[in-house]
This record gives C-alpha cells, structure tokens and sequence, in this order.
C-alpha cells in the first residue's frame, strides 16, 4: 500500500475513498518524454502525477504541433477519456520528469461510475481543464512568443513548484506552436533582462515578479483556476 502521495486529488479523499482506492495504485517513475496516452486510443492506465508534469498536445496533418493543456499533482491525467467512448485527439506526454500513481483505466473507469466521491472530485478536474484548454487556445492566437513563453515557464514553475527545471528549445517550440528560431529570440530577449537563465535546456527563473509582469494577461487567468481547484478538492 502506498501511503502520503502527493497529489492534491489523493490527499482529499476521504479515508473509506482513500483505503480502496489506494491498494489497487502502483507508483511508477515517469522519466522526460514517456507517453502517457496517444490520440485517439482508450489508456491502457490512469495516472495520478506526484510530481513532474505532462503536457497535453494537439498535432496537425503537417506535423506541426501545440500544446492545449498541461497536467501536475494537483489531479488526474486521463479525465476526458473517463466520460465515454468519444476518441480524443490529443496525446500527453512528461515533460518535466517526475512520478506518479496509476492503475489501469478500466478499473479507475468503474470507480468513477461506482463512487460518487471521486467522481465528484474527478469532474471538477475535468471543468478545470476546459477551461484552461479554452484560455490557452485564445493565447496561441492572439498573444506573442515571448509574454507566451513568460506564461508559460511561469505555470510549469507553479506545477513543479521549483524555479529550476530542463526543457529543451525543442519542447519549447513544440508547446508554443513556434518555430524555434521564434523561441530561441524570445528566450533569448527574457535572459537579456535578467529575468530567466538559459543554458542548455536549464531553465531558471531568476525574477519571478518581473517574468509574471512580462506575461500575458492568460497567466493569473490560468493560475487563479489551478489555485481554485485546488481549494474546491481540499475543502471536499
């Protein structure tokens, strides 16, 4: 049995909820790129994210792809795909390396449907990410590289909960549906500031109050959700 994970979800359950849901988890490492589910497909687990976190991607005929959500501890990665047989197009995969808890998605499927408690807590997840997903797609049209790449650092900051983290000009470009020259200038213009360093795929935040003054407006959008939600699911 595992006992104390830390995922914001877990930890809000009741004890009847927690002792039978918790021996059926099993906690597994999830180094930087391992898939977590692929589009259209039924997960073949349900993932609960103690640490690190997972990007949710969308991609296009052309190869090109976007980021339209992200994922951390504070619940369940394959939400979407728990409320019916509908494909979902998007894939998700671990950005940030961390671990987490998983069983498989049918057995959590049943849960849901059995256990009012965790399905409650499950569907405010979901809301949360609609919203978010909504938010996002609105800032990858009308927002430029850099306040979208300050928005950005600053929501994994606030999922890893570290100012220090590796991503790669790569990953950057791929989760803000830019070229990497485009991302590499916006990078770059964030060192020159002194707001972030940069150096081979090490991120630092060195000025976390002037790179949130350099984001755009969907940053405290974005994170009063995150923070609401949370409060919702430990207040239950």
């Amino acid at each position: 049995m595992i006992s104390q994970p830390s995922n914001t979800l877990l930890n809000a359950l009741s004890p009847d909820c927690h002792n039978s849901l918790f021996p059926r988890l099993k906690f597994v490492v999830l180094p930087i790129k391992a898939v977590l589910y692929e589009a259209d497909e039924t997960p073949k687990y349900a993932h609960f994210l103690t640490s690190g976190m997972a990007s949710i991607v969308s991609s296009m005929s052309n190869g090109a792809t976007a980021e339209v959500g992200i994922c951390g501890r504070e619940g369940m990665v394959e939400t979407l795909q728990l409320l019916g047989n509908a494909r979902i197009p998007t894939r998700c995969f671990m950005q940030v390396e961390g671990a987490g808890l998983r069983m498989p998605f049918k057995e959590l499927q049943k849960e849901f449907f059995e256990n009012a408690e965790l399905r409650d807590a499950i569907l405010r997840g979901v809301q949360c990410q609609s919203f978010i997903l909504a938010q996002l797609a609105a800032c990858n049209r009308l927002h430029e590289a850099e306040e979208r790449l300050a928005r950005w650092l600053l929501m994994v900051r606030d999922r890893v909960e570290s100012a220090k983290f590796m991503l790669t000009q790569e990953f950057l470009a791929t989760m803000l549906g830019s070229r990497r020259t485009t991302v590499t200038a916006a990078a770059g213009a964030l060192q020159k500031k002194g707001f972030i360093r940069y150096s081979r795929g090490r991120i630092e935040i060195l000025e976390p109050q002037k790179l949130e003054n350099a984001a755009c407006e969907c940053y405290p959008t974005v994170r009063n959700l995150y923070s609401n939600l949370q409060i919702a699911v430990a207040a239950d």
